[in-house]
């Protein structure tokens, strides 16, 4: 890295900074917020943002927040989703998942880790930036994106689709444990619904009972997760099914039908044509004749009421090793900390499937927590995670800046 960003200033910086950033953070997670729930997070990101001097803060009508550090020509974003997912059985905390304990540098609490840490990083990034004057010739933007654990992306197929804000690049700050991240399996929700004939349950014999034809189509399910081949990189796609729905009438009735849905991890060369070609394959080896597969459309509106439809399928993506983005990460890790970085990948889906996967607009991970623990009852944040995150967003517009931006022939993905 270049003399023209100071490492031990902008860690003594960080440092002062360790106490209001973990409070924040501490605060964040007091507000549960799942998915289209997450109104009252944005209200108190919008109150730390203009505490810590922002240049602009906006929400837009799907109900995304954005904060703008900087007025220069080279636009680049930073992304946290804010919603969580829900706590599953209180009986299997062994704290309040909604108090933010704090307990020996940790704070232990739903979205710690998944994904408020990443956001509250990047609000005091935005100072780091304001009080050290690290903008360069970027515009930076803090995002704050809704809907993520429902919908992977829909918040950034609004962003990028309808213009909110058009970065060349963006830094997903999902935890990576301080690696960085440059690329991840694609992801696909599949529904199969398989007909019966409905009847009492006192003489099932009178109907088609849907659960028992569907079961040796979920063991084909099991079997074809088996035959799945694996990417050098980014590991082997998978498949399960995840939930089963009868409809029926009653407990004392063959239901009329029942709709199986399946989680399909999508290594690269696998499809979404690909994908529903298989299932329709392991239906014919079940012996099921007359079965509807399809690929459901997300459709619920927003904390704001928007309703913006997305097709559940969210293809994978992956930079190459020698990207320029991988690149001017690498040499602003080395910079900021002094030794060589891990390059790595995420065994999760996250928005980077729209924002890369789906719009072209190259992306990279960089995040505090660790991917192990989100979702989980033990869900942590290392407080030392969110001082060493905030040094790397608050160092990268420089080295960005200093690289020339991307290569020309970088400047859109292409799978």
């Amino acid at each position: 890295m270049k003399k023209s960003l100071d490492r031990e200033r902008l860690k003594r910086a960080a440092e002062r900074l360790r106490k209001p950033c973990a409070e924040f953070l501490r605060d964040l997670c007091r507000i549960p917020a799942t998915s289209n729930q997450e109104g009252p997070v944005v209200a108190r990101i919008k109150k730390e943002m203009t505490k810590v001097g922002f240049d602009e803060i906006r929400v837009d009508k799907y109900g995304n927040i954005l904060g703008r550090i900087g007025k220069g020509p080279r636009v680049i974003a930073c992304d946290s989703h804010i919603d969580t997912v829900g706590v599953g059985d209180p009986a299997e905390w062994k704290w309040d998942p909604f108090r933010g304990k704090y307990e020996n540098g940790v704070i232990w609490a739903r979205g710690s880790s998944d994904q408020r840490g990443g956001m509250a990083a990047m609000v005091y990034a935005g100072k780091l930036i304001k009080d050290l004057k690290l903008a360069a010739d970027c515009t930076i933007w803090m995002v704050g994106s809704i809907c993520e654990e429902d919908s992977d992306g829909i918040a950034w197929l609004y962003i990028l689709k309808e213009k909110v804000i058009s970065p060349e690049i963006v830094i997903v700050t999902e935890p990576t444990n301080l690696k960085i991240y440059r690329g991840h399996r694609g992801r696909m929700e599949i529904k199969v619904r398989i007909p019966g004939r409905s009847c009492h349950g006192s003489a099932p014999e009178r109907g088609d009972n849907p659960i028992t034809k569907a079961a040796p189509f979920l063991l084909e399910i099991e079997r074809l997760n088996k035959r799945l081949r694996p990417h050098p990189f980014l590991g082997k796609g998978t498949v399960c099914a995840t939930q089963i729905r009868e409809d029926g009438p009653s407990q004392c009735a063959v239901p009329g039908a029942v709709t199986v849905h399946l989680d399909r991890r999508l290594a690269p060369g696998e499809t979404k044509n690909s994908a529903l070609r298989e299932v329709r394959e392991a239906l014919k080896r079940a012996g099921i004749s007359k079965a509807k597969v399809w690929v459901p459309i997300y459709r619920e509106p927003s904390w704001r009421n928007t309703v913006y439809p997305m097709e559940q399928y969210y293809p994978g993506w992956c930079l190459d090793a020698d990207h320029s983005l991988v690149r001017i990460s690498k040499e602003t890790y080395r910079g900021v900390f002094g030794r060589k970085p891990i390059v790595d990948k995420w065994i999760f889906s996250t928005n980077a499937t729209t924002i890369t996967g789906i719009c072209g607009v190259p992306a990279i991970g960089f995040g505090a927590g660790n991917e192990d623990n989100a979702h989980s009852v033990k869900e942590h944040m290392p407080v030392d995670h969110l001082v060493k995150a905030m040094q790397f967003y608050a160092a990268f517009p420089t080295v960005y800046s200093q690289a020339g931006g991307l290569d020309k022939a970088d400047r859109r993905y292409r799978a």
